[in-house]
């Protein structure tokens, strides 16, 4: 069984309800004929019944089963609207504004669902920016306690299974922090970890990415490193991190006890946190065509609650994959 086949059949253990807010996209309406089929989520569809019940006929979508709610006729919307205007006070956004945004921005009120606890999660953005759906997410849901940093993951699947779990490891942030500091490194590994143990299934081994191993070399992108791994310590986490160490080291069995005796990471990681997000956007790209691997993300985390952000370029089955993942995020 794949990963995507085994991501499924965790959905299915448990239905979460995921709102896609994309529905004028008919991409999401066949998608949403593919979730309700495998049974891998409930789903609900944000905008005018009407116009989203033709347009899936238009493109031969069957969503018998979705929830459909009009965020201009929602019952609850008063309590959406206080929501908002508490949650941005300190911006001075009055109850007339939030209503504004929330009853014409699906985005905002999708993740106001999933804040108030009407939905799990949401996945969004084949017809939206990642800045658009990054930023209703952040600003309604905002991060996880002990979190400040919202980072993605991509699960990585190579096909010959010699690195990581049997071919599974984990790579962040690949899309978006571009340059992280020592305190966000600590969280993206913090995160990354629970990804892998939520999505995946597997148990943690984080290491800490460098042109270093175990102070090789002197230089302030490798203190920035080590910095990392410090506060990861000093925050007393509940998985195996170690670091600073080269990619070899960190996947190579022999590398890493040659180059790290000691570590209990150093060639087995399944978990790669890269120093930036050039290195991590380049290195998951060359794996993905050298080694022909499946990338599945990004994967956003460091959210209180799931979102998940697509691409514009995305298919039908890209959107019904990461529906799937973030119902196995939800708790």
């Amino acid at each position: 069984m794949g990963l995507i086949d085994s991501i499924k059949e965790n959905a299915k253990k448990e239905l979460k309800t995921i709102v896609l807010p994309e529905p004028e996209d008919e991409r999401v309406l066949k998608a949403t004929q593919q979730v309700l089929a495998e049974k891998t989520a409930k789903v609900v569809l944000i905008g005018n019944p009407q116009t989203i019940q033709a347009d899936a006929a238009k493109c031969g979508a069957n969503i018998e089963g979705a929830t459909i709610i009009d965020p201009k006729n929602y019952a609850n919307i008063e309590a959406y609207v206080n929501e908002l205007v508490e949650l941005r006070k300190s911006k001075g956004l009055t109850a007339a504004e939030a209503k504004e945004l929330l009853t014409t921005e699906p985005r905002f009120f999708g993740c106001m669902m999933v804040r108030l606890g009407d939905a799990d999660g949401l996945v969004a953005g084949s017809n939206s920016p990642t800045a658009d759906v990054l930023r209703a997410a952040i600003q309604v849901i905002k991060t996880a306690p002990g979190i400040k940093t919202v980072s993605s993951a991509f699960v990585m699947e190579t096909a010959d299974g010699k690195f990581g779990d049997n071919g599974l490891l984990l790579f962040a942030d690949c899309a978006v922090l571009p340059d992280p500091n020592s305190e966000q490194l600590a969280d993206i590994a913090a995160s990354t970890a629970a990804t892998a143990k939520s999505v995946v299934g597997l148990e943690p081994r984080v290491a800490m990415l460098s042109f270093s191993t175990m102070g090789s070399a002197e230089h302030p992108l490798v203190d920035k490193v080590k910095n990392a791994v410090q506060i990861l310590k000093d925050r007393n986490v509940d998985f195996a991190f170690d670091g600073e160490m080269q990619a070899d080291a960190a996947i190579v069995e022999a590398i890493g006890k040659k180059k790290a005796p000691d570590s209990k990471v150093a060639g087995t990681a399944n978990i790669l946190v890269f120093p930036d997000l050039q290195a991590g956007n380049i290195g998951y790209k060359l794996v993905q065509r050298f080694a022909n691997a499946d990338a599945h993300g990004p994967i956003v985390q460091g959210l209180a609650k799931p979102v998940n952000d697509l691409s514009r370029g995305c298919s039908v089955e890209d959107i019904s994959n990461l529906v799937a993942i973030t119902a196995t995020q939800c708790k």
